[in-house]
């Protein structure tokens, strides 16, 4: 190895004597430095013969003058484990405030999930609601409603009732309580009960009376059936197929429906009745049914059907009310005598298929209304206050109707002569 001034001739000489000591630089002419030659030290092919050599300098020693490394301040340096957990956190508090900031203006303005339903006031409380609204009816009147229940020997009969005066009469079906001992319980609308005794029933009306003992009933208002019009609204309230406290909707679908009813081996009823769609079933019978001002116009009575006789039977949306105006009259003879009058006309009538319509008067009673008035056996009844007459069953469900003393226009056919007679109705001497 060679530091490069070993410098020999072609051929391998030596240096000639008196040349440059090792470690010097040759002198040029004149003695000086050579310009060409002063970056010898730094140029490995001065000497096209000498071997090339990596020089590897040496680690700087402590203390040896040698200078310390300088750092540049302005290369970049790994940072600490403290900037890096400061800077993580910076960074997810700044991006969980955006998103949230994001979010909120999406749903505010339309994006991501839309805002439901229309904007508008808060609805009302129930007891801010209007009283002629349905919830206002049916708050006024479910305090005045109640479940019958009556044991017999056949097994429980459960129907509806509601309070008729503040000492304790309670109106239901005749039908609910007939079979039982005369005892029921009754239960209120807030779950508490209460005994009770049947003051008295009109099977052929389809009307009882219960006497309770309790303080604070609250009777219910009554309406005038009379003054009902098809379309009218109506709620029916009781408790049925054991579902207390319910109340259906609907209107008045007909008036003065005429219709016989009763079980086998029990009481022939007749009914001239209120139609409606509001949903009743088995359990309503004996309870309401309200106007829109809450006023009791008619008492759901019975339903029809699409089944079998002796089949369980559903709604169909025809259903069938006693008028309150016969009711509250029945209700009242019950509760002053015991028993209720029945309206009757004093004639007997036939069957069906009189030509051109009609119900003819097989029977007329001597001192009876129809005589008093001229009717005669044979004559064909054609209306009643309006009202056509077309089977037996509409003459005596309309007479029912109406109270005693009740003065009516009858339209009868003689012959072929037509004829009108004001009757007087009276009470059956029963």
């Amino acid at each position: 190895m060679t530091d490069g001034w070993d410098w020999r001739q072609p051929g391998g000489s030596p240096a000639p004597a008196g040349g440059p000591a090792q470690g010097q630089p040759p002198q040029g002419a004149g003695g000086g430095t050579s310009p060409w030659w002063s970056d010898a030290l730094a140029d490995p092919w001065r000497d096209p013969y000498a071997p090339a050599a990596v020089v590897v300098p040496a680690a700087p020693v402590a203390g040896s003058g040698e200078p310390e490394p300088v750092t540049d301040p302005d290369a970049p340096r790994r940072p600490g484990l403290r900037q890096v957990v400061l800077v993580s956190l910076i960074t997810a508090l700044l991006a969980g405030s955006l998103g949230s900031a994001l979010t909120y203006a999406f749903l505010r303005g339309g994006g991501g999930v839309p805002t439901l339903g229309a904007q508008s006031g808060q609805a009302p409380a129930l007891a801010q609601r209007k009283p002629e609204s349905l919830a206002g009816v049916a708050e006024k009147v479910l305090p005045s409603v109640v479940t019958v229940r009556v044991a017999s020997l056949g097994g429980t009969s459960e129907g509806s009732g509601f309070v008729v005066s503040a000492d304790g009469h309670i109106v239901t079906n005749d039908h609910v309580v007939a079979g039982g001992p005369g005892k029921a319980t009754v239960v209120f609308n807030d779950g508490s009960t209460a005994p009770g005794t049947v003051v008295g029933q009109d099977p052929e009306s389809d009307i009882a009376v219960i006497k309770v003992t309790r303080a604070g009933l609250k009777p219910v208002e009554f309406g005038d059936s009379d003054a009902l019009a098809v379309g009218d609204p109506v709620l029916a309230i009781g408790s049925p197929l054991s579902l207390a406290n319910t109340v259906t909707a609907g209107i008045v679908s007909a008036l003065d429906r005429t219709m016989m009813a009763g079980e086998p081996g029990g009481p022939t009823r007749y009914y001239a009745a209120i139609q409606t769609d509001a949903a009743v079933n088995h359990g309503n019978s004996g309870g309401p049914l309200v106007d829109g001002a809450g006023r009791v116009v008619g008492v759901n009575s019975t339903i029809k059907s699409l089944v079998a006789d002796g089949q369980e039977a559903g709604n169909i949306g025809l259903a069938f009310a006693i008028p309150i105006n016969q009711a509250k009259r029945v209700t009242e003879d019950i509760i002053g005598t015991g028993k209720a009058r029945r309206t009757v006309i004093g004639a007997q009538v036939g069957g069906t298929g009189v030509s051109g319509g009609g119900v003819r008067l097989n029977g007329v009673e001597p001192a009876g209304p129809a005589a008093a008035a001229g009717l005669r056996t044979g004559d064909v009844v054609l209306r009643l206050d309006r009202h056509p007459m077309n089977d037996p069953t509409d003459l005596v469900a309309l007479v029912r109707k109406y109270a005693p003393g009740s003065v009516v226009t009858v339209e009868y056919r003689r012959g072929s002569d037509r004829q009108n007679a004001s009757v007087t109705l009276a009470a059956d001497a029963k």
